[in-house]
């Protein structure tokens, strides 16, 4: 079967640079996907986005589906004849729908009974056939974030369309696409090459665009600007800090990448730098450089240009006009926010609503705050420094920085802070208290952050669950199962060791004159646990292992992972799977017990093996035992797996449901003793060989 390259161009006006990559990666999946499922085969696939494309190339596409086997049943041969043997309208329909005479149909015999049945090899369709319904399902599909309308007509798409090429090879496949016509013409950089370009062949397309002042692909384009940054930046001796999501949108802004570099006046640089950063960054999508030596922002600026300026100094001073008043404003902002303290602030907290039943985020402050006390009361530390970055952790909400930057928030507070000269360990545990930001990203390091920050997500949490809010399939408005990933995250990665239902009991209580909180505590608990399990998986901890923690159910996160990491080294000792076995045929005996005694009356023993049990399990407990107070678990179940073989034996000799009730109820109870011990790591019974 005859192959070649398929090639689809939706040629827009400038698609919205946030959005591009998404669609183009979406447009080619789809189709790859459809034309696969039609019975194509297909070579390399391979997506392209510009700010003024949509496209994709498919090597090796065949131009026909494969013949394909068509079986139908048909009505039961009783009912496809009248008295007279001639055919009713549902055998003459099946017929017709089929597309053959009532004579060609065969019958089917079945255990059921005989049917009317049609058999053919049908010729697969071509790819001129199928293409153009598969690309217009595909481009309506595509998750567009506002669709526009162009003319008079009722056409809608990202944006307008202002030409086609679809090709098969060097053959046109005759479609019509948001209104327009499909041809072999492309169009190259709107300055550099504005005229249409004919393309020979679908191989050509990406050879003829770079031809014309355009980079297609993607990821070459990004790794150009990628490259055209780090070396300006060596050239200034600095370092470059910005996220993908920059790189992308710039990458989706330009065609044919050329870099400018801006100055602006340093006398900016007295305005804290990330707002000149956001100024930059969110405002301008331009590249902010910093010293390599402090860190600190320099005076000047990256942009990336859509053209090969004859001028570029043109463009330079241009990109320079537009940031200044930006500059401006910041400063006006900074200089203005300074004259009020943060602590004058709170006040308009209570005009900023949290949740209509949990009250003012003032409220909020307010709640978190105790929560520190308790906290820090848990920790054994001064709630001085904590309780203060509460009552003010949120105040730079109404400052003007944080209105035009919202992303600022808590950092200005710090500046707000410091310039108010709170302790430096309150300025600090204000920004901190908002980390992390997001999956992966980084937590408080001090303790005052750390502290705030658990107690902020902990009133969150423990508030919206009491209002009803909770999260259900993928709605969760409050980000709640960040939230506890984030309280997780501090716990366990912070070093932060408390105890977490005790602490959800606090917030509770803190909101029963608000709501009914009775179960809020126990239901939060159960949420981060779910959340905790997800965290485990993502660092290869086994299923069964979490469940063995699970069971048991510590209340402090910290200790959950010690416990965690415990069973996982207990794992690798070769007597692991017997004493798990051990231990399922224990709890087995033990559920089936009528009465659990905890005393152990050795006098009973009448078998050698229930002596030598005995006495090694009291051996191991006194080592286990200091080793289970001071948390060092691992260490603990190292001492108890030396009791494998008093297990393994006592099982091999020892009859434990004797006729006797008291030798019965005293071996159990030596069980039991087993049980306990090992129980107070995990229940190790729930491990799987």
């Amino acid at each position: 079967m005859s192959t070649d390259t398929l090639l689809i161009e939706i040629g827009t006006e400038e698609l919205p640079p946030a959005a591009a990559k998404n669609l183009s990666d979406t447009l080619t999946k789809f189709i790859s996907a459809q034309l696969s499922e039609a019975g194509f085969t297909l070579g390399e696939v391979k997506p392209y986005v510009t700010p003024r494309r949509l496209a994709l190339t498919i090597s090796s596409l065949s131009r026909q589906q494969p013949e394909q086997n068509v079986e139908r049943k048909g009505p039961a041969v009783k009912a496809a004849y009248d008295k007279n043997g001639e055919p009713t309208k549902a055998a003459l329909g099946f017929a017709k729908s089929c597309g053959v005479e009532i004579q060609e149909l065969q019958t089917l015999e079945t255990d059921k009974g005989a049917w009317l049945y049609f058999k053919s090899l049908v010729p697969g369709k071509s790819i001129q056939q199928e293409l153009p319904e598969i690309l217009e399902q595909g481009l309506n599909k595509l998750p567009i974030p506002r669709p526009m309308r162009w003319g008079s007509r009722e056409i809608e798409f990202v944006r307008p369309v202002h030409w086609v090429t679809v090709m098969y090879g060097n053959e046109v496949i005759p479609c019509e696409i948001k209104g327009i016509s499909a041809s072999n013409h492309s169009y190259g950089h709107r300055f550099h090459a504005p005229e249409a370009i004919e393309l020979k062949h679908a191989n050509d397309y990406e050879s003829s665009l770079l031809n014309a002042k355009v980079i297609a692909d993607f990821s070459i384009r990004q790794n150009k600007i990628r490259s055209l940054l780090e070396e300006c930046a060596d050239r200034y001796d600095a370092d470059l800090s910005y996220g993908d999501a920059l790189l992308e949108e710039v990458t989706n802004l330009v065609e044919w990448p050329a870099l400018i570099v801006g100055e602006f006046s340093e006398a900016f640089l007295d305005i804290p730098q990330e707002a000149l950063v956001a100024t930059m960054q969110d405002a301008q999508r331009y590249f902010p450089m910093f010293s390599k030596q402090t860190g600190t922002l320099l005076p000047y600026f990256i942009t990336i240009a859509n053209i090969e300026s004859s001028n570029p100094d043109t463009i330079k001073h241009g990109n320079e006009r537009v940031i200044k008043p930006r500059f401006e404003d910041a400063g006006f902002f900074w200089n203005r926010d300074k004259q009020k303290t943060l602590a004058s602030r709170t006040k308009d907290l209570k005009g900023i609503l949290f949740e209509k039943q949990l009250g003012s985020v003032l409220e909020k402050t307010q709640r978190v705050s105790g929560l520190c006390t308790a906290l820090c009361q848990q920790l054994n530390i001064d709630d001085k420094y904590a309780t203060r970055a509460a009552s003010l952790c949120k105040a730079d909400l109404v400052s003007d920085m944080v209105n035009e930057f919202p992303k600022l928030q808590g950092i200005m507070g710090r500046y707000y802070a410091q310039n108010d000269n709170e302790p430096n360990q309150v300025s600090t545990a204000i920004e901190e208290h908002y980390q992390p930001l997001q999956s992966g990203s980084a937590l408080p390091v001090s303790i005052d952050g750390k502290v705030v920050a658990l107690c902020d997500r902990i009133d969150t949490l423990v508030g919206i669950f009491a209002t009803g809010k909770k999260p259900s399939g993928v709605k969760d408005p409050y980000a709640l199962r960040r939230a506890a990933l984030g309280v997780i995250r501090i716990s366990i990665d912070g070093n932060v060791d408390y105890d977490l239902h005790r602490l959800l009991t606090v917030s509770a209580e803190s909101l029963k004159d608000k709501l009914d909180t009775s179960s809020s505590a126990r239901e939060v608990f159960d949420f981060i646990l779910e959340r905790l399990r997800g965290y485990f998986v993502d660092q290869g901890v086994e299923p069964d292992t979490f469940e063995s923690v699970l069971n048991i159910k510590p209340t402090r996160l910290l200790d959950f992972s010690d416990r965690i990491q415990a069973v996982q080294k207990f794992r690798s000792l070769p007597e692991a799977d017997s004493l798990a076995a051990a231990n399922k045929r224990i709890n087995n005996i033990l559920k089936k017990a009528e009465k659990l005694d905890s005393n152990i009356d050795s006098e009973l023993f009448s078998e050698a093996a229930e002596h030598e049990l005995y006495k090694q399990l009291t051996s191991a407990e006194n080592m286990a035992a200091p080793k289970f107070e001071s948390r060092h678990y691992a260490e603990a179940l190292t001492d108890l797996a030396q009791l494998r073989s008093p297990i393994d034996t006592f099982f091999d000799d020892v009859m434990v449901m004797d006729e006797n009730k008291n030798v019965r109820n005293n071996r159990i109870a030596l069980l039991a003793k087993v049980n306990r011990l090992f129980s107070t790591v995990a229940n190790i019974s729930l491990l799987q060989n």
